[in-house]
């Protein structure tokens, strides 16, 4: 049995997972970083981007989350995410409208009317959760 060690994933709303798992990456605020079994303590900042867990059952999670921070300790990892869907909870359809709306947003940003930052940052949610979901 590969080495484990335990990971929470939480929002303000919920616990998204909770269990063992044997490596993790994580969109890390100068790019992704992965953590396994024996990792040194670490605490960084997440940006938008995709979280990817492989529990000991191996069956590979993908999760969409909207920045946060990552927590490495030696008794446990925890991801405070500001927003966190499994790719299963995605619904694409929804994404896509999103996408759109932030798209329109952003091509609206010659009238001065759009808050461009943002509408940048509803640009980038679109894309990962839709990323997440389908792949």
């Amino acid at each position: 049995m590969a080495k484990a060690f335990r990971v929470d994933i939480l929002t303000k709303e919920r616990c998204v997972l909770s269990g063992d798992i044997v490596s993790l990456v994580a969109p890390g605020a100068s790019g992704y970083l992965g953590v396994r079994p024996g990792h040194a303590p670490l605490i960084t900042e997440l940006k938008v981007g995709r979280l990817t867990l492989r529990p000991v059952s191996g069956q590979e999670v993908r999760i969409a989350i909207s920045g946060g921070l990552l927590e490495v300790r030696a008794e446990a990892t925890t991801v405070l995410a500001e927003t966190a869907e499994r790719a299963e909870e995605i619904d694409a359809e929804r994404a896509r409208r999103a996408l759109e709306r932030a798209r329109g947003r952003l091509a609206g940003e010659m009238s001065g009317d759009t808050d461009v930052q943002r509408a940048r940052l509803a640009l980038l949610r679109a894309l990962n959760r839709l990323d997440v979901a389908e792949h």
